[in-house]
């Protein structure tokens, strides 16, 4: 396939992964949640489904997916279950790092491993003191020879159980100024020095695996520099937020509309006083309201996605797109529990899971507060007197 799918062949890898999720994910999506446990199946199918290379060129082995394309399958994974879509975007955003900007070794050795699945990780970049603020990290890779000498600590990392290898954000100068010049991005597979020291407990998003990973002498070999030049760093990680950006924001959408759907199926089987609660016109305000805001938030999405693929910059169209999306599934979600009633606040409900799963979405991949500084930032660049 190439990078410019025509509606047919797009409504077909849509149709696809439609049926996967009714017939493998649906019916089992409830119990692996609940019992947090790693969906091992569901990763097989996914790599026979080619998403671990979805945005990656067909050249590597991937798909050449649109981000367009790409938004709408994340969207639709999300309406089944959230968690299965962190397992292929923080691993895509590594790949993405190195087609990017990686050598044509590192992409030659790594990228047709990456988009089979037969390797698999993601981005460590958050740390205990640094989420939001990249340049306030602290895990530092010392050049001793043909190896950089890295220690450190990064938290809330995706797939740091089950992946093998991590784009791996330190500093390699620590007195660079500002900070951003002075960091580096290395491609860290797991091996001596490199431990995951526990798996971190969570409000939702269950299933997959964050973790704390642990750099103790850990040596990467030089030529795992992404791009072979020192400094770059900063840019290789916020290149790759505007498409994680962009997921966590139809991630967003997907759960706003699974909220819509369950409340809309629910409001036409409860009764009160005699009638449907859908008949009720405190009911359809909720749901009017509902529907508008996944509407504007699949938009909002659909422009960042298009801006993403016409190669424009798009940090502030993507910033509104998660903003946006994030706010109206946390708003969704808890409507449609009001409208369940007390039956919403019970685990045999999916609007319990959106609940909790949608909380994340206001946080990953930057705040949303950060998300209003960035698009006031733009809205005032690109409108300079």
């Amino acid at each position: 396939m190439t990078a410019r799918h025509d509606d047919s062949s797009e409504q077909l890898i849509l149709d696809s992964i439609a049926k996967w999720l009714a017939r493998d994910v649906e019916p089992y999506a409830m119990k692996l949640e609940h019992d947090d446990e790693y969906p091992q199946a569901m990763v097989a199918q996914m790599k026979e489904l080619g998403l671990f290379g979805a945005t990656i060129a067909p050249e590597w082995g991937g798909l050449g997916l649109s981000a367009t394309t790409y938004a709408k399958i994340v969207t639709m994974i999300s309406e089944s279950w959230m968690s299965l879509t962190g397992i292929f975007n923080s691993h895509l955003m590594l790949a993405k790092a190195i087609e990017k900007f990686g050598t044509l070794e590192q992409k030659k050795k790594y990228l047709p491993r990456l988009t089979s699945g037969e390797l698999r990780g993601g981005t460590a970049l958050t740390e205990p003191d640094a989420g939001t603020d990249l340049q306030g990290i602290r895990t530092k890779a010392v050049r001793q020879g043909e190896h950089y000498v890295v220690n450190g600590t990064k938290t809330w990392i995706t797939n740091g159980h089950h992946g093998q290898i991590f784009a791996l954000l330190v500093k390699t100068d620590s007195t660079a100024t500002p900070p951003r010049k002075g960091m580096s991005m290395l491609i860290a597979e797991k091996a001596q020095g490199f431990t995951v020291s526990r798996k971190l407990e969570k409000l939702g998003y269950h299933g997959i695996d964050s973790a704390e990973l642990i750099f103790e002498d850990y040596r990467v070999p030089a030529e795992n520099l992404i791009g072979g030049e020192e400094g770059k760093g900063f840019y290789h990680a916020v290149g790759g937020l505007e498409l994680g950006r962009i997921n966590v924001a139809a991630r967003g959408v997907g759960i706003a509309n699974r909220a819509l759907k369950e409340a809309i199926k629910y409001s036409q089987q409860r009764k009160t006083f005699g009638k449907f609660i859908h008949e009720h016109q405190a009911i359809q305000l909720k749901l009017a309201e509902m529907a508008t805001k996944c509407e504007a938030a699949r938009l909002l999405v659909e422009s960042a996605a298009r801006a993403y693929d016409a190669g424009q910059r798009c940090d502030m169209e993507a910033g509104m797109a998660k903003y946006f999306a994030s706010e109206t599934a946390v708003e969704n979600s808890l409507e449609a529990m009001r409208i369940h009633g007390g039956y919403g606040y019970s685990k045999e409900f999916i609007v319990e899971r959106l609940y909790r799963d949608a909380p994340l979405m206001t946080i990953g991949e930057g705040t949303n507060e950060m998300q209003r500084i960035i698009i006031a930032r733009q809205l005032i660049e690109r409108n300079l007197i």
